[in-house]
This record gives structure tokens, C-alpha cells and sequence, in this order.
């Protein structure tokens, strides 16, 4: 049997304000990705993607469209439904780090599997710290530790609960070029022993040329599919 796609979505569509004033963001997105795929988001400032992802990992909501992820119909969710269905099927990466500076790095990966009821929190965290060559900093604290670091302890704590699907939105822009390269290596080293779906927003040909597929976005619309 086929495994279902990661991710189908059909005339995606996202405006975001009211009447005269609203404005067109994504303009009718056809997109399928199948499971455990790397696919790279390609696009001009402005193009659309960052707002993509955040609708494909529920934390925008679609205009209008359909929309299945993991196996679940997003487009009929509210908002506390779509936080319920990201967790455990999604892990999203930011080139903002957003850990919590008042706690550790291994609080910081724990501490959402403890809140979404996970057994074992505290010993899988340290495990992926140690995977992601931190082993030895699971009681620093974010101002303790480097870019190249801080990013290394945002992709253990996407990883973790073992998401089917991983979103990383420019995932190197505040890292400079040796240490973003180790952090895309290690980004598909995760991902091929978890053999989750990878999406990978970036301005940075290279990085897209090492991906499955590469979609290009420009105005909202898909302007072009190496996959399709």
C-alpha cells in the first residue's frame, strides 16, 4: 500500500484583513507532499512562504481550501483543535531560536513533551540533546550557549516526540556560513534517522539544491515544481 501524502492541500487560500482593505496573501496553493520527503521553499521576501508554513503547520488558518496534514483535516479546525493535532505530528524550527531563557536547554526540550503528556520527557530529552552533540549542556541556559548551540537544542526540541513532519523556516539565517552548514547537516541527519517529512523555507539555493524537491513561490502562487 501507498502511504497517504504528508501533506494535500487544494486552492490554498489566505487574506488577511477586511473588505476594500484585505489583502490577497496566498492566491489558490496546490500542493501535495508526500511522506518523508525534503522539499525546499524557495521565493522573494514577500512570495508567500513563511505564510504557507504557517498555515500548512496549523498556525494560521486557510482562507479557504482544503487542507490534510498527518492525517488530519486542518481546514475543519479551530484553533485549540489544530494546537491538539500539531502536537506529536509537528515540529517546527525557527531561525529565532524561541527557547525559554529561564530554563535549561534539557527543560527546553522536555518541558512540551511534559505538558503534552509524553512518558518519559526528561530521559528522551536528554538522549536527543546528546544526539544533536550537546550531551554536555543539558543544564546550561540559552544565554550560556552560542547561536550554532541555542539552534542545535530548537531542532532537539522539534524532534524529540518523533513528528511525522518537521517545517524549519530559514533555519541558518542568524548562524554564520560554517556553523549553518553543520546545522543543516544535522537537520537531514535527524531527519533521516527519524524518517520524518522535512520542509525547509530558505533564501539559499545550495541548501534547496539538497532537498528531494524544490517549490518556488512568487506572489502567492506557486511558480514552479521540480516535483511536478
Amino acid at each position: 500500500m501507498t502511504s497517504p501524502p504528508a501533506i494535500a492541500a487544494r486552492d490554498l487560500k489566505l487574506s488577511l484583513g477586511e473588505g476594500d482593505a484585505a489583502v490577497e496573501i496566498l492566491r489558490g496553493i496546490d500542493l501535495t507532499v508526500h511522506s518523508g520527503e525534503t522539499l525546499a521553499l524557495l521565493g522573494p521576501s514577500g512570495s508567500g512562504k513563511s505564510s504557507l508554513m504557517a498555515v500548512l503547520c496549523g498556525l494560521e488558518r486557510a482562507s479557504s481550501g482544503s487542507l490534510n496534514v498527518a492525517g488530519a483535516d486542518f481546514a475543519a479546525l479551530d484553533e485549540d483543535a489544530l494546537a491538539r493535532a500539531r502536537r506529536g505530528r509537528i515540529g517546527i524550527v525557527l531561525q529565532a531560536f524561541h527557547l525559554l531563557p529561564t530554563m535549561t536547554a534539557q527543560e527546553n526540550v522536555a518541558t512540551p513533551m511534559e505538558l503534552a503528556g509524553e512518558a518519559g520527557a526528561w530521559e528522551r530529552a536528554a538522549a536527543e540533546l546528546t544526539a544533536v552533540g550537546l550531551g554536555h549542556r543539558l543544564t546550561h541556559y540559552p544565554a550560556q550557549l552560542s547561536g550554532g548551540e541555542q539552534q542545535r537544542v530548537a531542532i532537539a526540541r522539534a524532534t524529540a516526540p518523533r513528528p511525522a513532519l518537521v517545517f524549519a523556516d530559514e533555519p541558518t539565517g542568524n548562524l554564520d556560513a560554517a556553523t549553518g552548514a553543520a546545522i543543516v547537516e544535522l537537520l537531514f541527519a535527524r531527519r533521516a534517522e527519524t524518517g520524518a517529512t522535512l520542509v525547509i523555507i530558505t533564501h539559499d539555493e545550495t541548501l534547496a539544491a539538497r532537498c528531494d524537491r524544490v517549490v518556488t513561490l512568487a506572489d502567492g502562487r506557486i511558480a514552479s515544481d521540480t516535483g511536478a
